[in-house]
């Protein structure tokens, strides 16, 4: 990070998972406090937020990717995936990545392709994610069954100075608040 943004690190140091550091620091917290720090570079640099989360759901999706597979097709898939070379595998993703059509798929790639069709993948506990939306929408929703639909309120937090609602509360006596503009005293006497 220090070589990528050298106007947020103008020393060359503080860069993440320093080894020479003598308290460790995972990646998630140093960069929750870069964003958290009085100074503001860090949250307003126009790139800066967006690769730290980038690297951040990458290592989580490392971490945090299982693959799935019933159990009644476990053997016959596991067989099945050992037999397919990682070549054919590789070729099938650029293919699938550069979205081109399943017809130009050899037979081989096919049978990949069908064979993942029975491996579900599960990525939970990246941010940003859509399985993360979706637990937060889902907690939203517990929120509304424990403590019922969110009530609406409304606070209104007049100017001391300058709110003739204000001097009525505070001793004013002298203040029609009945008409359109109420006439009140000057800002310093208000101020006072």
């Amino acid at each position: 990070m220090p070589g990528m943004f050298p106007t947020l690190y103008p020393f060359g140091i503080g860069g993440f998972e320093d080894k020479t550091r003598a308290t460790a620091i995972s990646f998630k917290e140093q960069a929750a406090y870069y964003f958290n720090i009085p100074d503001r570079s860090f949250r307003y640099h126009f790139s800066y937020m967006f690769v730290a989360l980038n690297m951040l759901q990458c290592r989580l999706a490392y971490l945090y990717t299982s693959f799935t597979v019933k159990n009644s097709n476990f053997d016959a898939v596991a067989c099945e995936l050992i037999s397919i070379s990682p070549d054919v595998l590789n070729s099938l993703a650029k293919k699938l990545e550069q979205e081109k059509k399943l017809s130009t798929l050899t037979s081989e790639e096919q049978h990949a392709f069908n064979l993942l069709k029975k491996v579900n993948t599960i990525s939970t506990r990246i941010p940003g994610s859509q399985a993360s939306k979706i637990f937060i929408r889902n907690e939203i929703r517990n929120f509304f069954a424990f403590f019922g639909l969110p009530q609406i309120f409304f606070m209104f937090n007049p100017s001391a100075a300058h709110s003739p609602i204000f001097q009525v509360i505070f001793g004013d006596k002298t203040i029609d608040l009945s008409s359109r503009f109420p006439k009140i005293i000057s800002g310093r006497e208000r101020a006072l």
